[in-house]
């Protein structure tokens, strides 16, 4: 059954051509919010699409068919584009919103798999979905063809997100809470501040690296030269691999140069990735790492991360 789905989700996506293009330059183009309407499981998807579109910076909301009948039709106006999901593309109860919006002049895309239907043939931009078999060992509960529907709804409020240039600080305020918003706040926000970081002169003996390690919870000690910039990193490992001579080394003559660091405005869900792929638990915090040895604004810990909620 999943396999049905899938080979139909490869055939929806060898069939969208120009009516998929229409669509997203409509959605750009409208001035005020994007409807979405369809029935039965059809219109759970819909509610789900226009969740999307509203959580990625397109104005979107649903709106049930059969309750436009009875006055909702009053939440379409001009400047609106109206998107039609169905299966069958007859449901009788779409024909009224339908009519509607086109007496209003309201733009509608619709999206249905028979191409002699009411959706497809009264709707200014047409997306003919593949009319393949559901998963439904009878041909009958919508499986395949809601599936479908979704990952166009996903096409097409991915593709609006990047032709408007969401990014990620307009994402996350539209997600102040929860992992995703925890996920795109940027390091500088959760980051441990100048007042707290465990640093060491380059020419300062290993006594004194050995104790700024031991007294921070860190586990670790940046190395600085003259002028404040980071140019080295001595870690636990360093200690190890120079036991013998840490009574009388200096921290330049210990560390580990070049050491890795995390830019202030990268979201905390990459820093955590990054200290997991690097295999380290804590990076300093610089402004631009690409400009070279700069003077660390704070240090980040893969426990600060982890006590956030991020995973």
């Amino acid at each position: 059954m999943i396999r049905l789905e899938a080979e139909a989700l490869c055939s929806l996506e060898n069939s969208l051509g120009h009516g998929f293009v229409k669509a997203c330059l409509a959605i750009i183009g409208m001035s005020r919010q994007l409807v979405i309407t369809g029935m039965g499981k059809s219109g759970h998807v819909a509610r789900k699409v226009a969740a999307t579109f509203a959580a990625t910076g397109t104005p979107a909301i649903y709106v049930h068919p059969s309750e436009a009948g009875h006055g909702d039709l009053g939440m379409l106006a001009r400047g609106d584009v109206l998107l039609v999901l169905s299966n069958s593309g007859n449901t009788s109860e779409l024909k009224a919103i339908v009519n509607y919006a086109r007496r209003t002049g309201i733009p509608v895309i619709g999206a249905a798999s028979r191409k002699h239907s009411l959706v497809i043939e009264l709707a200014d931009i047409p997306i003919l979905l593949p009319n393949v078999r559901e998963a439904c060992s009878v041909n009958i509960a919508p499986t395949t063809s809601t599936t479908m529907q979704l990952a166009l709804g996903d096409a097409l409020a991915m593709t609006v997100m990047d032709m408007r240039g969401i990014s990620k600080s307009h994402l996350r305020s539209l997600h102040p809470a929860g992992s995703i918003g925890l996920a795109l706040t940027p390091v500088s926000d959760i980051m441990h501040s100048a007042d707290r970081l465990p640093l060491v002169h380059r020419d300062a003996g290993m006594p004194e690296a050995i104790s700024v390690m031991t007294s921070g919870c860190f586990g670790l000690a940046g190395v600085i030269d003259n002028v404040g910039a980071l140019v080295g990193i001595i870690t636990d490992g360093d200690l190890r691999r120079r036991f013998g001579v840490l009574a009388t080394a200096f921290a330049h003559e210990v560390m580990t140069q070049a050491p890795k660091v995390i830019p202030a405005d990268m979201p905390a869900g990459e820093a955590l990735v990054f200290l997991n792929d690097n295999q380290i638990t804590a990076a300093f915090v610089v402004e631009d790492p690409t400009a070279g040895p700069q003077v660390p604004l704070g240090i980040i810990h893969i426990h600060d991360l982890l006590r956030h909620g991020l995973n």
